[in-house]
């Protein structure tokens, strides 16, 4: 190898190191940020709770607790933002008052688009919602309705679990 090349691919390395060896000056955005709404933007408890509160949609834990690793408490902590974002566009286009029952707590079923993960909230059952729910949205059969957002709605008696893929057209 000629010294020209041997010498350029050295400083070219050693600016490599030095770049990839000191912390970026842009940090990402901390996901409890008012960032753009989308699924993977994370909300802590408190943020997600005080969204919910300020649309008029309570929050009801049968351990009244919020621990996320606890399963008889109804956690939001790590909730998608879309995932509240849906409940909210939720309440507002059906006119049903709304009580969240189940959010990011242990003791749902896992999956990639699960409870834990934030995609996943559960709200108490009112004939209210179940009427919107099944004259709104598409039959999918199984208990399940489809929004034209792709959001499934889905009937498991006690209560109607929800998975927000979106925010619902907010």
């Amino acid at each position: 190898m000629n010294k020209a090349i041997r010498s350029a691919a050295i400083g070219v390395s050693a600016l490599a190191l030095a770049f990839l060896s000191f912390p970026a000056t842009a940090q990402a955005a901390p996901a409890d940020t008012k960032a753009p709404a989308g699924a993977l933007a994370k909300l802590s408890h408190a943020t997600a709770a005080a969204q919910l509160s300020n649309a008029g949609i309570g929050i009801r834990s049968s351990g009244g607790c919020s621990d996320r690793n606890n399963p008889t408490c109804t956690s939001l902590d790590q909730v998608n933002s879309a995932s509240i974002q849906g409940a909210i566009t939720l309440k507002n286009a059906s006119g049903c008052a709304l009580t969240v029952t189940g959010g990011t707590e242990t003791g749902h079923a896992s999956g990639t688009y699960s409870h834990w993960n934030g995609y996943k909230l559960d709200f108490a059952m009112s004939s209210c919602i179940t009427n919107y729910v099944t004259r709104t949205f598409t039959s999918i059969g199984g208990s399940k309705w489809q929004s034209g957002a792709g959001n499934i709605y889905y009937n498991e008696v006690n209560h109607w679990d929800v998975t927000f893929y979106n925010c619902g057209g907010c």
